[in-house]
């Protein structure tokens, strides 16, 4: 690409994304594609530009978590304007700061997650780019694109895509604005992936062939380290239990809730739909869904016929009221059934370790799970990333579930183990499931 008489050496795919004029310019896929390098270089050239056409403002650069610079772009950015001698010479590039040496075009680094209102302050954003985009949020972008108002301002973003509802995801790339310059980019897109890395990618290919996907070519994430789950999920496709199942007209159907809350800023909510069948579990439905009002997953429990003679389990803070209206999730699921669509109980707090304790009961059960492919296929995606936490130092020591977008799935998938090994007011274990064709759960909570 070229900018005046500059030679500009790009990948010869971002080389569209970069000509012509678009708001918004992006790209994803897998490690060491030169995505991150080829957009700060490309935020460097936009400044010198900017600054040379006689035009004020803000480069922002932003990530969803930013503590300190060395979280941020600002390394890429100062290594990109250090390795090009020309455009090294217009700019002053300090322990902390970037800005065109003539002062008129300055870089900002920020956090989304807990900088957001900082960015509204911020006159005359010109560009911001978003490194690492996956975890960011639906109300990250909602509060961050506005900010961008400037004539001929445009939004950039670049990503390792994980998971298929990411709010980064449906914006982009499943429904991206129009007009938008958006590419997927990998390693084999480089012209000059580096032989180091080349070596990394074939260990990885043969030794980590589960990580593979995600790490090198784009696909989405389905294995973490420390994956509760993985294999048991493994097991269960092995076994056949992943697949086509019918609903049984005799057995009642039991739903299982993980409560969200309303608004932008609540977590999701996740129920799981499912069947008691002997000694099996069948897994009919999931649904996620985040800000939803009770009603939203009222209607879908009717639209699903989930309702008639139901019986809801809620975690024990679905009998906490709501501090506005002084309703809680109980409450208001016992009034919306009140004509005998459905029962609802509450699931007593386990005290200390609950979520440790869900997890060992959901391994010891999950060979007796049966699952309905298509229904349950985003509830099984948070199954497979659900993972541990470990500390960042040397110990390396397990600090139980991490909290991200999997929890709230597993959560009511671990309820809804809890309450088959040991249905309210039958404290009673279960007897050794006969017709098992996989490996038994130990209960252990080895990583997965």
């Amino acid at each position: 690409m070229q900018a005046g008489k500059v030679q500009i050496p790009l990948p010869p795919k971002l080389v569209p994304v970069f000509s012509g004029e678009a708001m918004y310019r992006g790209a994803y896929g897998g490690r060491g594609s030169g995505k991150t390098r080829t957009f700060a270089l490309m935020a460097a050239v936009r400044a010198h530009m900017w600054a040379k056409a006689g035009r004020s403002g803000l480069v922002v650069c932003g990530r969803e978590f930013m503590n300190s610079l060395a979280d941020s772009s600002f390394a890429e950015v100062a290594a990109a304007i250090a390795s090009t001698p020309w455009l090294a010479a217009h700019f002053d590039v300090g322990a902390n700061y970037i800005r065109t040496k003539c002062g008129k075009i300055s870089f900002a680094f920020v956090g989304l997650r807990h900088n957001l209102d900082s960015i509204k302050s911020k006159a005359r954003i010109l560009l911001l780019w978003v490194d690492e985009a996956e975890p960011v949020s639906e109300l990250a972008w909602l509060k961050a694109i506005p900010t961008v108002r400037e004539v001929g301002a445009e939004i950039w973003m670049t990503w390792n895509p994980e998971r298929k509802k990411s709010a980064t995801h449906l914006r982009f790339r499943e429904k991206p604005p129009a007009g938008a310059k958006i590419v997927e980019l990998n390693w084999r897109d480089n012209p000059w992936f580096p032989a180091i890395l080349d070596t990394t990618r074939r260990d990885d290919l043969a030794n980590r062939p589960d990580q593979y996907d995600w790490i090198w070519e784009g696909g989405m994430r389905t294995v973490v380290e420390g994956a509760y789950f993985a294999r048991d999920l493994a097991q269960a496709k092995l076994d056949g239990r992943i697949g086509f199942l019918p609903r049984d007209p005799y057995a009642s159907i039991r739903l299982f809730f993980d409560i969200g809350g309303t608004g932008l800023r609540a977590d999701a909510g996740a129920v799981w739909a499912a069947q008691f069948v002997g000694q099996k579990i069948n897994v009919l439905d999931y649904l996620e869904a985040q800000g939803q009002p009770l009603s939203f997953y009222v209607d879908w429990m009717r639209e699903r016929k989930f309702n008639k003679g139901a019986t809801v389990y809620l975690p024990h803070d679905g009998a906490q009221g709501d501090k506005v209206h002084a309703t809680s999730y109980e409450s208001g699921l016992r009034d919306a059934g009140a004509n005998g669509e459905w029962d609802v109980i509450v699931i007593p707090n386990q005290g200390v370790g609950a979520a440790m304790s869900r997890v060992q009961t959901a391994r010891r059960v999950f060979n007796r799970v049966f699952f309905a492919e298509e229904a349950t296929a985003d509830g099984r995606d948070a199954l497979g990333y659900y993972h541990e936490k470990r500390s960042n130092d040397d110990r390396n020591v397990g600090l139980g579930p991490s909290h991200d977008w999997s929890s709230h799935g597993a959560d009511a998938y671990g309820l809804m183990c809890v309450v088959y090994d040991e249905p309210p007011g039958k404290p009673e274990g279960r007897k050794p499931y006969s017709g098992n064709r996989g490996r038994s759960g130990s209960g252990s909570w080895e990583s997965a």
